[in-house]
């Protein structure tokens, strides 16, 4: 089951992840969109949605340069393991924090506001309760990390995502043995990415690409009245 969640699973979230995006999009555009509800308890919306976004980008940002780039690269630089497990700690615990209570604030807003429960649909408060549990679980790894301070764990983590972009063999075993919580906050990261396509998420890829490149400028006329008007 561990080469299965590790070594195959993240091949089938990833593949439907970039599959069903793109089906959805080319065929049913319009449902591509976070379906806001910014008009109800505006407020605690802005609070919640900026602290939300904000820690986000920082742990996609964080996971990003801290998983997939060559240790090679750090130890040029002359960042030993140590150092830069300490970074990611404290970077992703201030981030994690800020993101999980904008989460919170968000998923209080649309659980106990009755306005905003009714126009809500199953997949808009899941995809909210498994984001703010994979936030607890990375959190929940930091005091796991505090104990092993040498760094080595976090390469363990390098090497897994790195052999798993490349399509090498035996990235499961990479992890074999680090603690549950590690393994638990992975697996569900893996789900969002299967989960993806089918939920609001999918605004995260809306770039204005078409804007940019639309071949003109629209024009707009009045409509003329017809006569019996």
């Amino acid at each position: 089951m561990h080469n299965f969640f590790f070594g195959i699973y993240p091949y089938i979230a990833l593949s439907v992840l970039v599959v069903g995006s793109i089906a959805r999009y080319e065929t049913d555009p319009f449902t591509w969109k976070t379906s806001s509800s910014q008009l109800l308890r505006r407020k605690q919306l802005i609070m919640g949605s900026v602290l939300f976004h904000l820690g986000i980008l920082m742990i996609f940002g964080g996971h990003f340069v801290g998983l997939l780039t060559p240790i090679q690269i750090f130890d040029a630089m002359g960042v030993s393991h140590s150092a830069k497990q300490m970074l990611a700690m404290v970077l992703g615990g201030v981030s994690g924090v800020v993101s999980l209570i904008g989460g919170l604030l968000l998923l209080h807003r649309r659980l106990f506001d009755a306005r905003i429960r009714k126009t809500s649909s199953f997949a808009d408060i899941a995809i909210l309760v498994l984001i703010v549990a994979q936030l607890f679980l990375g959190l929940g790894t930091i005091f796991v990390s505090a104990q092993h301070l040498d760094g080595h764990e976090m390469t363990k983590f390098m090497a897994w995502a790195q052999m798993i972009l490349t399509f090498r063999a035996g990235a499961a075993a990479q992890i074999a043995d680090v603690a549950m919580v590690f393994k638990l906050h992975m697996f569900l990261g893996l789900s969002l990415f299967l989960v993806f396509p089918f939920t609001r998420l999918v605004h995260m890829l809306s770039v204005p690409v078409r804007y940019v490149l639309r071949p003109g400028y629209q024009i707009v006329r009045s409509r003329k009245r017809h006569p019996a008007e």
